[in-house]
């Protein structure tokens, strides 16, 4: 366990806000909000008052759900320092999963957005004693007796009068809380369709910020644009957590992530390192790349030594500026990234690296900065930090990865069968992932344990491998592999914008798709081979950061 003071995940914060005082912390990109460190600390002094206000005591459950903006940031970071559990919901869960979520942690306090709460019954969730919008900050609801105002009037006055001359950097002073215990409760919204709330401890939050700040990813002056959901730990731990923790800037964007607003984003704040989710790129890849390097002009020049990197180059300068142009690297996660795009990324020098973590470790397991990055990797072990082995590897080295060390959560909550299938007998957590490990400590993942199919002589087939060169192919936007009986079915969602610019009728598809099964089938072997192929006119259904919910579908 981290245990210096420095590592202290309430100390973190307090030497932030004070060594910070003067400097932006967060800005609600595209309004006029933003907040330096000293405005955050007088904001969360005026919600610890609102907790005490509302009898909230040490351990206590606050949930909190809505789009990122900088009421989220502070209402987090208020519920730590304070002592209590935050319980952050996903915003695109259904009104009865965030019932049962604020239902099932017991939480005290809501946090929400107008609109999301609409659709919640108020006698549905009965333990609540006070809602709070989270656009405007004002009581929505409560189920305090009226003595018990809590309205902005009231915490006003009790903020003047603890606070008679101002609030200063010196005032800034919270709770001492050891590293381990509890931060949060985050519910995961996986590809298996069971949501668990998985217990996680300050060490493990405390773990990933100590962990950026010594690999200099966050550092004082770094700019982020924050735009996958805080409610999902990847983004919360290094677009919030650890930029304020280093004294950066985080830019929250508000609104569904669309490449047009990612990309004005992207060129007004010129951020210093991005996460995403492969999808964004693979999508720029598709769209912006693989037209222009598939014209006969400039494939044949690609094929010249010398003239491609001129080539090249243009491409590289091209999409740098796209993003701004002064980011250190961009980091994928959530998922692996396409081997053909990752593959020309790199021939063309451009920084991305991808990194490898689950909500149970909130969410770390491995990273490598993009200059020693190894191709169809997920980057290092993290070395000091976490431990990973393979667990009953077959004749390939292949088996299920397990970790240990300082980012791994306590459990799932009040889910002790789900906690004990979690860990094996000697103390590591089961990832559900298979993979290999090299000499060097480079994971390397083949599949989901869960997802890994079998093939007429007990070979394992990963369907993600699979998908991944089908996506490759022309007309294709997105597949899944299923199998049924022995026979591999893929269910392939054209790319209907392609499809309608190049004028193609539905017959015309089904020919090129089923060219596309005999392509990638040429790439397959015998035992992987995709007897079948179905088109699909609709998007699949996707979590949060983008991974197809499998369990939905059946061949």
């Amino acid at each position: 366990m981290l245990t210096k003071p420095e590592e202290n995940l309430i100390k973190i914060y307090e030497n932030s806000f004070r060594k910070n005082w003067d400097f932006e912390a967060v800005t609600d990109y595209g309004t006029s909000v933003t907040l330096t460190y000293g405005q955050m600390a007088e904001r969360i002094a005026c919600l610890h008052l609102l907790f005490e206000r509302v009898g909230i005591q040490e351990n206590d459950r606050i949930a909190v759900m809505g789009k990122n903006n900088s009421n989220w940031v502070t209402t987090y970071l208020a519920t730590i320092t304070y002592g209590a559990v935050i319980v952050p919901i996903l915003q695109d869960f259904k009104a009865n999963d965030a019932i049962h979520i604020i239902n099932h942690s017991e939480s005290k306090m809501l946090f929400i957005t107008d609109q999301i709460w609409e659709n919640i019954d108020v006698d549905q969730v009965p333990d609540l004693q006070a809602v709070i919008s989270i656009n405007t900050m004002d009581l929505i609801t409560t189920g305090l007796p009226k003595t018990q105002a809590v309205d902005k009037m009231t915490i006003e006055e009790l903020f003047a009068e603890k606070y008679p001359n101002g609030f200063s950097k010196d005032d800034v002073k919270y709770i001492e809380r050891s590293n381990a215990e509890l931060a949060s409760i985050n519910y995961t919204s996986g590809t298996t369709g069971f949501s668990k709330g998985v217990m996680t401890p300050m060490n493990a939050l405390a773990g990933n910020i100590v962990f950026g700040l010594t690999t200099e990813l966050v550092y004082p002056g770094c700019r982020h644009v924050a735009f996958l959901p805080l409610a999902h730990a990847y983004g919360c731990a290094f677009d919030f957590l650890a930029c304020l923790a280093a004294g950066g800037h985080t830019y929250l964007i508000g609104r569904t992530p669309s490449p047009k607003i990612l990309m004005k984003a992207f060129a007004e704040v010129k951020p210093t390192v991005i996460l995403s989710v492969p999808l964004i790129l693979e999508k720029i890849y598709k769209k912006m790349i693989q037209p222009q390097i598939s014209k006969k002009p400039v494939s044949w020049v690609l094929k010249m030594p010398l003239l491609d990197k001129v080539v090249l180059n243009k491409i590289r300068e091209t999409l740098m500026e796209a993003f701004g142009g002064e980011f250190s690297q961009i980091i994928i996660g959530g998922a692996p990234l396409n081997a053909e795009v990752e593959a020309f990324l790199h021939r063309i020098k451009f920084p991305v690296t991808v990194g490898y973590g689950m909500t149970e470790t909130a969410p770390l397991i491995s990273f490598t900065p993009w200059t020693d990055f190894r191709s169809q990797s997920c980057g290092q072990v993290l070395k000091g930090f976490m431990d990973a082995r393979i667990a009953n590897p077959d004749m390939d080295g292949v088996g299920e990865i397990q970790v240990r060390g300082e980012n791994v959560m306590a459990g799932y909550y009040k889910n002790e069968q789900a906690t004990k299938e979690s860990f094996t007998v000697d103390g590591w957590l089961r990832t559900g992932d298979l993979g290999i490990i090299d000499e060097d400590g480079f994971i390397y993942i083949k599949g989901r344990c869960k997802t890994m199919l079998l093939g007429p002589s007990g070979q394992n087939i990963y369907p993600e491998e699979i998908e991944a060169k089908i996506n490759n192919m022309p007309y294709v936007l997105e597949s899944l592999v299923l199998q049924k009986d022995t026979r591999l079915v893929a269910l392939v969602c054209p790319d209907f914008e392609a499809v309608d610019a190049d004028k193609l009728t539905q017959e015309q598809l089904e020919v090129v798709m089923e060219e596309n099964r005999k392509l990638v089938n040429a790439e397959l072997a015998a035992y992987e081979q995709i007897n079948e192929l179905r088109i699909y006119t609709h998007e699949f259904e996707k979590t949060p950061k983008k991974s197809i919910k499998r369990f939905l579908y059946e061949a």
